[in-house]
């Protein structure tokens, strides 16, 4: 899973109906989480080559679906289906 910051869209995509009017821009928070062996732990891996700060809410909200993720990768396996995860 990543996280990264919002960039506007091209101004190309204006003229296209429901085009998102802001893309996702580098990620700079990555949660790997193995799928295949819940014996293996996630882990978090921060990308920042300065010093901008992640709102606390926004870090918040990332950590809860990193942890929904890593139930369902769980679930899946000891069901015995490991490609059912998302």
């Amino acid at each position: 899973m990543e996280l990264s910051e919002a960039v506007p869209a091209a101004a190309a995509r204006a003229e296209i109906a429901y085009a998102e009017t802001h893309l996702p821009g580098v990620v700079f928070m990555m949660a790997v989480i193995p799928d295949e062996d819940p014996s293996l732990e996630s882990a978090i891996h921060i990308h920042r080559h300065d010093e901008r700060v992640t709102p606390y809410e926004i870090t918040r909200w990332f950590m809860e679906q990193v942890a929904e993720q890593v139930e369902r990768c769980r679930l899946a396996f000891e069901q015995g289906a490991p490609e059912a995860v998302e």
